[in-house]
């Protein structure tokens, strides 16, 4: 199935398939050396003969640092969907990205059987406003198939001068029904925090992934409701991580510390017990211990996790929505040095405060609530979840696939928008829920159409 996710940098999300967590970057000089045994220094040597007879004897000249990059690429995206090489230019675009500013279409992708597969388009982006939806799987660029390029090179054919068109053959749903869709490429600038009030006494925060802005962004978005909202009418905060990749591990925390003021937020074990890190919450509630409602769906991954895992454990928000996707790995950014690029490396699994490692099950929202889903995007709209990638970390036997990920684009039918406002309004979940059972019920009885 999926043979490679990468963090595509011009034009891509970072985040990861289904979502990426990443760390602040380390030095690869000073890391103990793991002493080689007489096997290893074998097949290193098979390496180097097999290296010496391509570059001799192959029918046409190979590109020998081509060569050694694929071959470290391979090593790497063997270990885990996660773990991947990036050259010079492609740590560049990395670093670029994570400031929140880049030029291209706005998706993150990763590859499904020789196909790229969409995992979410950013917001306010030319691929989100295309229509472009997760779980799309990408088949031609211009025309020319993606068979056979490898991740780097379809994403390096989306890339392009601003305000060039591309087209791109689409793929939807179980059928497979082909789509073609023209974008004209721009500058993204991936504005990770949106806010508005909703009804006048309640914070709406939409945060679209985890970057060097999200923080701050978050802070801002507070502090001017506190200023508009006077505090005997504030019902308290949406926080809304649907379709949500992920992104940086410390953005995620500082999210969580705006609404508790003390305790664990994640820890993060490596394969050693003395590389196991955990992370908590300095004194100040930024919310003023106004309720606050999560909402995430089968697209929120990686750093939404942590976020919902660490309000849920400490009772601080309701989680209202589908089940997380379920990724629970920490990607750690190692340098090479010079222009060798860098290696992007799962080194840790994360916990939430409780212990729980999500990982390939997801976070069960407290309350679920399903979307009324078009009847054109119905069996396309669910995401398969971490659990489905080819060679992901295991955890037991209970793992669980993904769940629904569709947002409607007119709020007034977004069901679990609803809810959480009538949450924060004061009905109770017994209510909701039950109006909810009520709902479904109808449809369900209503009579089948039939088009003349």
């Amino acid at each position: 199935m999926i043979r490679k996710t990468a963090l595509l940098a011009t034009g891509i999300a970072i985040g990861a398939g289904c979502a990426t967590l990443g760390q602040q970057a380390r030095a690869l000089i000073g890391t103990p050396a793991v002493a080689a045994t007489a096997d290893t220094y074998k097949f290193l040597s098979l390496f180097g003969d097999v290296f010496d007879k391509v570059r001799a004897d192959y029918v046409e000249k190979p590109d020998e640092q081509k060569l050694v990059e694929n071959a470290i690429n391979g090593m790497l995206t063997s270990l885990d969907p996660h773990s991947s090489y990036l050259d010079a230019k492609g740590f560049k675009d990395m670093r670029t990205q994570t400031e929140g500013k880049f030029g291209g279409l706005g998706i993150e992708v990763t590859q499904e059987d020789g196909l790229v597969k969409v995992v979410t388009p950013i917001d306010d982006t030319p691929a989100s406003r295309a229509g472009i939806m997760s779980g799309d799987l990408i088949g031609a660029i211009d025309d020319e198939t993606v068979q056979g390029m490898t991740l780097n090179q379809a994403v390096d054919k989306m890339r392009g001068q601003i305000n060039t068109p591309v087209k791109l053959t689409i793929y939807r749903g179980k059928d497979k029904d082909k789509v073609e869709v023209k974008l004209t490429r721009a500058e993204i600038h991936i504005k990770s925090v949106r806010s508005r009030k909703q009804d006048d006494d309640i914070g709406y925060v939409r945060i679209s992934q985890f970057n060097e802005e999200t923080a701050d962004g978050l802070r801002n978005a507070m502090a001017k409701f506190q200023q508009e909202i006077p505090a005997d009418k504030f019902k308290g905060y949406i926080i809304d991580l649907r379709n949500n990749p992920g992104g940086l591990l410390d953005q995620s925390i500082q999210v969580v510390n705006a609404f508790i003021d003390k305790g664990e937020i994640v820890s993060t074990r490596g394969r050693n017990a003395d590389e196991t890190q955990r992370y908590n919450a300095r004194p100040g509630d930024l919310s003023k211990g106004k309720p606050v409602v999560v909402l995430i769906n089968g697209g929120s991954a990686s750093a939404s996790e942590i976020v919902a895992g660490a309000l849920q454990d400490h009772k601080r928000a309701t989680l209202i929505g589908t089940r997380s996707f379920g990724k629970g790995s920490v990607q750690t950014i190692i340098p090479l040095g010079g222009s060798s690029g860098a290696l992007r490396l799962t080194t840790a699994r994360y916990y939430t405060p409780s212990g729980r490692s999500i990982q390939a099950k997801g976070i069960d929202p407290d309350m679920i609530i399903l979307q009324d889903v078009p009847d054109e995007l119905k069996g396309k709209d669910d995401t398969k979840g971490e659990a489905s990638l080819k060679g992901h970390l295991k955890n037991g036997e209970d793992e669980k696939s993904g769940s629904q990920a569709y947002v409607p684009p007119d709020e007034k039918k977004d069901k679990q928008l609803i809810a959480a406002v009538e949450l924060l309004h004061g009905k109770s979940k017994a209510q909701i829920m039950a109006e909810q059972t009520k709902e479904v019920a109808k449809d369900s009885t209503k009579a089948p159409t039939k088009a003349n």
